[in-house]
């Protein structure tokens, strides 16, 4: 007879329909094991004596459906995504073909037609799988930094975020500090304390944020590179960005790991604010490393002596730029109109740039070949430059500074009247004709007299 596919289900079935003709189970007793009534227990029965177990196979199987796609339709649908809609979903081809061409076909009726027919692939041909890569071999040589905000004092308080210096061969924490959000000053605070505890690493390894990386590669202005990556340089110490989440790994479980242990750990010492949470840190930073920091496989240390003055480190860590000063000994700096005090030094700079140092507390310091040089600011009437594009990782800390400068005064009042329109030149110039000399001329021709200009 050769092979019969049956399904579980009507394997069950014939099996139960054996021990009945067997006389080992009442015709009752089998309508309850295959939740039938009696009556069709009988009619199982009975194509079982006649045709054997093959009798208790559907009917239907192997037979096409008959709601079934004529091959007409289904060429044709696949004709028209293939002509019109190449590099459309199922879902949205499904729509376009039932709103542009009276094709009514489910989703994912389509989705199995373009997949048979290699227009689209699957869940499972389209995961990517990301291969893991080695740990480097000694200490000190790549650090993956990251910030990670969350809510780390839970309801206590309000959500911040964790800087996170993770050495790549050990997985060894080796700085954690609690900001507002991540900026570039933030960063210089906590790189400080990193190059004073363990001095200078080969490099560092982060993602594509606007700290580390210049968002357009391609501009015609600028170094080609952020403060961070300036300071970096200047310290000898390479900054390189990952293409994915994954290629820093090490970084990623780190946060993970550390929302769920760090997080009850600071719920048990009743800490709720930053402060209290950077003076936690150190002897977290301790048992943590005890615990799941692992050996490297050479024991070099590649960290190097920083060999940089406090004062200079200070320099070097803050933000640097330069401003053209005009022929007042004035210039604009971040909203502020800067004029620069005459004297023997800044009588000579118009027209020459000079070197802006802002520092971490404010401070800001104007420098000439290294000569501070005296000034005073003005501060233009505006609380926060409006329509200003805000990075997602900084909008928490800056709608805090909104809300505390919104609190402090109400805004400026402005006018809501026609603005004013700037002029373009056309390239086109007056000839005269239209001149006062040019229009009494024309009357005194008109009215046929001589006329002299």
């Amino acid at each position: 007879m050769g092979w019969v596919m049956m399904s579980e289900r009507e394997l069950n079935r014939v099996e139960v329909l054996a021990q009945v003709v067997d006389g080992r189970l009442t015709a009752e007793t089998a309508a309850s094991l295959l939740d039938v009534t009696k009556r069709q227990v009988f009619r199982l029965l009975r194509r079982f004596r006649e045709d054997g177990p093959s009798g208790i196979r559907h009917k239907a199987r192997g037979r096409a459906p008959n709601n079934r796609f004529r091959d007409a339709k289904r060429d044709y649908a696949l004709g028209l995504i293939r002509e019109s809609y190449g590099d459309f979903g199922p879902t949205l081809a499904a729509e376009m073909l039932a709103e542009h061409h009276g094709v009514k076909v489910s989703r994912e009726t389509v989705r199995k037609w373009m997949i048979e027919d290699g227009l689209w692939l699957s869940r499972k041909q389209r995961r990517t799988f990301h291969q893991p890569r080695l740990r480097r071999e000694c200490y000190g040589e790549l650090i993956q930094i990251d910030g990670s905000d969350h809510y780390w004092f839970e309801d206590r308080g309000p959500a911040c975020t964790l800087l996170v210096f993770i050495d790549d061969a050990t997985s060894t924490l080796m700085h954690l500090k609690f900001v507002l959000s991540e900026s570039t000053f933030s960063y210089f605070g906590a790189l400080e304390t990193y190059l004073t505890r363990h001095g200078r690493p080969v490099a560092f390894y982060s993602d594509k944020h606007t700290v580390f990386r210049v968002a357009q590669q391609g501009a015609r202005t600028g170094h080609g590179m952020t403060q961070f990556g300036r300071a970096l340089n200047e310290l000898n110490i390479e900054i390189l960005c990952a293409n994915s989440s994954q290629a820093k790994g090490r970084v990623e479980r780190a946060n993970r790991t550390l929302q769920d242990r760090l997080v009850k750990e600071l719920r048990l010492a009743g800490i709720s604010d930053l402060e209290a949470g950077n003076a936690f840190l150190p002897g977290f930073i301790e048992r943590h490393n005890m615990k799941f920091a692992k050996a490297p496989r050479r024991v070099d240390n590649l960290h190097r002596a920083l060999n940089v003055e406090p004062d200079r480190l200070r320099e070097i860590l803050c933000y640097r730029d330069e401003r053209y000063v005009g022929n007042q000994l004035a210039f604009s700096y971040d909203r502020r109109r800067i004029i620069l005090e005459a004297n023997e030094v800044t009588r000579d700079l118009p027209g020459k740039y000079v070197d802006s140092y802002e520092f971490a507390d404010g401070r800001l310091e104007f420098r000439w070949k290294g000569i501070s040089l005296p000034y005073c600011a003005f501060d233009k009437d505006q609380r926060v430059t409006h329509a200003a594009i805000t990075e997602n990782k900084r909008l928490g800390a800056v709608l805090e500074h909104i809300k505390a400068e919104q609190d402090k005064a109400p805004p400026k009042k402005r006018r809501a009247g026609k603005q004013r329109t700037v002029y373009t030149p056309t390239g086109r110039r007056n000839d005269g004709w239209n001149t006062l000399a040019d229009r009494r001329m024309k009357a005194a021709r008109a009215a046929g007299q001589g006329f002299d200009i």
